[in-house]
C-alpha cells in the first residue's frame, strides 16, 4: 500500500500554540525538509471528558478549539445532529442520558456549532493541500469504539447496546495485558452488529475519514472480529467475556461503496489467527513496535518485520524510547545492542533501527526525534492524569534535525 518511505507522529494539540495555523504549517515544511513523506495525528474529533481524542463528542466533527472561526455550514447530516448535541450538551451541562426527553437546543447555538465545523473543514483542507503539494500525506486515525457521550451514540441509539435508559449494558476494554495487570476498561458502549443501520453508520464514518486524509489507522483492528466485552458495573478489565464482530462482511460492504480504501490495521497485543487471516485477506499493513521487539523470541527482532508493515519506534500509548531505556531491563538493553549505540544516543539508534526495518513505512514520534523523557509521555493506558498534554514550545525542530533525519532516511531508501 505504501511506497517505502517514512514520517513523523505529532499531533495537532502538540504543536505549539495547541492548535492549526502557522506552527501546522511550519511542522508540514520540516517534515519536507527532512525528507518524509508522512505526518501521523491521533483522532481530530472534539474531546469529551478527561481530554481523550479517543472519546470524543463525534466520530465525524472536527476539533473546533484547533481552529476557532467559522465558516459556512457543511451539507452533511452528521453536522446537524451534531450541532444540536453540541447545543444541548452546553444547555444541560451532563450526559446525554439526563437531559429531559424532548429537549430543543437553540437554534442559533446549532447554527454556530455548524459554522464552526464549516470554519475547521475549510481551514483543515486548506493544510491537507498545502501538505499534499509537498508532498506529505496526513494519516489519521479512527477508533473502532465512540465515546458513550457522544454525538453518535445520542443520535444513533439503536446500533449501541443500551439499556431503556440509554446506558451501556456492556462497555469496552481488553483483558489484562502488556499495559496493565488489570486490563483496561475503557467505558464505550458495544456495537449491535446484528442492526442493519450500523453498517450504514460505519461507511458514512469511513467516507469521512478518506475525505480528511490519505490514510487512516484503524485503531484495534482485533475488535472487528471480537471484542471484551465487560458488564457496565465492571471497574476493571478483569472480568468480561468475548463477544464476535462484522468480520469480513462490514469490509466488503465498505468497498462496495467505497472501494480500496488506505488503511492500516492496528493489530498490536491479542492478536488472534483469524484476525491476522482477515488483515491479510485485505491486503492491509499492520504495525510493528520497536518496543515490542526486543523480547526473549529473537523472531520479533526488526529485520523479520514484514514489507507490508508500518514500524514504529513507540506510539502515543508507550513511553519514549529514552524513558524505556532509563526504566532499565533486559529489553531496552537488547535494543541497545541490536542498534550498536551509546546510551545517550538511544534515540537516534531506535530511528535508525526503524528505517532499515523491512517495512515499507517507518514512523518516529516527535518525542523519540528529540530524545525526549518520560515526562513528554502522550498517554499512559489504563490512566486519566497527564495525558494528552505534551506540547513543543516553539524552536525544537530545527534545520540541522531536520538535516540528521534527512540523511538516515535518504540512506535507507525511504
Amino acid at each position: 500500500m505504501f511506497p517505502r518511505s517514512a514520517g513523523l507522529l505529532l499531533h495537532v494539540t502538540s504543536l505549539p500554540g495547541g492548535r492549526l495555523g502557522p506552527a501546522a504549517y511550519r511542522f508540514v515544511d520540516f517534515l519536507a525538509a527532512a525528507g518524509q513523506r508522512w505526518w501521523q495525528l491521533l483522532p481530530l474529533g472534539p474531546p469529551g471528558a478527561g481530554g481523550s481524542p479517543y472519546a470524543a463528542l463525534s466520530a465525524f466533527a472536527g476539533d473546533e478549539r484547533l481552529v476557532g472561526r467559522e465558516g459556512p455550514s457543511l451539507d452533511a447530516p452528521w453536522v446537524e445532529e451534531y450541532a444540536a448535541f453540541r447545543a444541548l450538551h452546553d444547555l444541560f451541562r451532563k450526559p446525554w442520558p439526563s437531559w429531559p426527553r424532548r429537549a430543543s437546543a437553540p437554534r442559533a447555538d446549532v447554527e454556530r456549532y455548524a459554522r464552526l465545523q464549516g470554519g475547521f473543514d475549510e481551514e483543515w483542507r486548506a493544510l491537507k493541500r498545502y501538505a499534499n503539494e509537498r508532498g506529505i500525506g496526513l494519516i489519521g486515525d479512527l477508533p473502532i469504539f465512540v465515546a458513550h457521550d457522544s454525538a453518535d451514540v445520542w443520535a444513533h441509539r439503536e446500533i449501541f447496546k443500551l439499556d431503556r435508559r440509554g446506558q451501556p449494558r456492556v462497555v469496552t476494554g481488553v483483558p489484562p495485558d502488556y499495559f496493565s495487570k488489570d486490563g483496561q476498561r475503557w467505558g464505550n458502549p458495544h456495537y449491535r452488529w446484528d442492526r442493519p443501520r450500523v453498517f450504514d453508520w460505519w461507511i458514512a464514518r469511513l467516507r469521512r475519514a478518506v475525505e480528511l486524509f490519505d490514510a487512516v489507522r484503524l485503531d484495534h483492528f482485533l475488535g472487528f472480529l471480537r471484542a471484551w466485552e465487560i458488564p457496565s458495573k465492571e471497574r476493571t478489565g478483569r472480568r468480561g467475556r468475548w463477544a464476535g464482530g462484522p468480520g469480513a462482511e462490514l469490509f466488503e460492504e465498505v468497498r462496495k461503496s467505497l472501494g480500496r480504501l488506505p488503511l492500516i490495521a492496528e493489530d498490536l497485543g491479542l492478536l488472534t489467527p483469524e484476525a491476522a487471516a482477515l488483515r491479510d485477506r485485505l491486503g492491509l499493513p499492520g504495525m510493528r513496535v520497536l518496543q515490542f521487539s526486543f523480547g526473549a523470541n529473537a523472531e520479533d527482532r526488526p529485520h523479520y518485520f514484514p514489507r507490508n508493515s508500518v514500524v514504529y519506534t513507540g506510539t502515543h500509548d508507550n513511553d519514549t524510547s529514552r524513558g524505556w531505556l532509563r526504566a532499565g531491563g533486559h529489553d531496552p538493553e537488547r535494543a541497545r545492542r541490536y542498534a550498536g549505540c551509546r546510551r545517550s544516543d538511544f534515540h537516534w539508534g531506535m530511528i535508525r533501527v526503524a528505517h532499515l526495518a523491512p517495512s515499507d513505512l517507518a514512523i518516529v514520534p516527535v518525542q523519540d526525534l528529540l530524545g525526549l523523557g518520560s515526562d513528554a509521555r502522550m498517554n499512559r493506558p489504563g490512566t486519566v492524569r497527564r495525558n494528552w498534554t505534551f506540547s513543543l514550545k516553539g524552536r525544537e525542530l530545527t534545520p540541522r534535525l531536520a538535516r540528521r533525519l534527512g540523511e538516515i532516511t535518504e540512506a535507507s531508501g525511504r
